[in-house]
C-alpha cells in the first residue's frame, strides 16, 4: 500500500496506529521491536525506494524492559527524522461500551514531537493524545502547520467523537489534522472505527476513507 500510495503521487505516506501487531494489549510485548528492528528498518528502505516522507503509525517500542507506542518518522531518504511515544495511554471503561487499559502494558512517553519536512513542520501524536488540546496547542506553537495522528478508536468512541475531533482541533488551531485509523476487522478482539480523514483549517473533512482498506488520497494548499 506504501508502494502504491507513492505511485499515486503521494510525497507524504501516512500509517495507522499499531500497523503491525493487532490492537489487543496481549500483543504489544510480543510484536514490540528495539530500534532500529525489522519494521522500522522496512520503513526506511521503503522511503528511500520510493522517495517519500513516511510518517510510520505507530509500533510497539521495546525500550528496556518496557514497551512504548511508538512512532517513527522517516524523510525521503530514509533517514529517521521523528519518534513520538504516545503520552496518553488509552485507559477508558465506558458504560456498556469497551473496557481497555493501555497503562497495563504501555509505558507513557513525556515529549511533545514535531518534524522537520521540506514543506513545513508537522506535529505527530498517536490516538488518545488528540483528546487532549494541549498538546496540539504546544505542536502549533512550535510551528507545526499540519498535524498527524495515527489512532485506533473503537465502535464506541469512534462514532460518538472521531470526526468532531478531527474536525474541532484542525479549527482551533487553524491547521490540516490527518488522523489515519486501522481498517475495521470484526473478527478482532478490538474493532477499529476506519474512517481514516484529512481535516483543513476551516473545519471542512477534504477526504476520508469508508471502514474498510483503502487509500485516501489530499493536496494541501497554505
Amino acid at each position: 500500500m506504501i508502494e502504491d500510495a507513492a505511485r499515486g503521487g503521494a510525497d507524504i505516506v501516512v500509517l495507522p496506529e499499531m500497523f503491525n501487531c493487532p490492537y489487543d494489549s496481549s500483543f504489544f510485548r510480543r510484536f514490540s521491536e528495539d530500534y532500529p528492528g525489522e519494521t522500522t528498518e522496512l520503513l526506511s528502505e521503503l522511503a528511500a525506494l520510493h522517495s517519500v516522507y513516511i510518517i510510520g503509525g505507530s509500533i510497539p517500542e521495546l525500550k528496556g524492559d518496557m514497551v512504548c507506542n511508538t512512532s517513527y518518522s522517516f524523510d525521503r531518504k530514509g533517514a529517521l527524522i521523528g519518534r513520538h511515544r504516545k503520552i496518553h495511554l488509552f485507559d477508558v471503561e465506558v458504560q456498556g461500551g469497551i473496557r481497555f487499559k493501555e497503562s497495563e502494558n504501555i509505558t507513557a512517553g513525556s515529549d511533545v514531537t514535531v518534524i522537520e519536512t521540506e514543506f513545513c513542520r508537522i506535529g505527530i501524536a498517536i490516538c488518545y493524545d488528540m483528546r487532549f488540546p494541549e498538546l496540539v496547542r504546544k505542536m502549533v506553537l512550535g510551528g507545526a502547520k499540519i498535524i498527524v495522528v495515527p489512532a485506533a478508536f473503537n465502535m464506541t468512541t469512534g462514532p460518538a467523537h472521531w470526526h468532531l475531533l478531527a474536525r474541532t482541533r484542525a479549527l482551533d488551531n487553524q491547521v490540516y489534522f490527518i488522523a489515519v485509523s486501522p481498517a475495521r476487522n470484526k473478527e478482532a478482539s478490538y474493532a477499529a472505527y476506519g474512517h481514516s480523514l484529512v481535516a483543513d483549517p476551516w473545519g471542512d473533512i477534504i477526504a476520508e476513507a469508508s471502514a474498510g482498506e483503502e487509500i485516501i488520497f489530499s493536496e494541501i494548499h497554505f
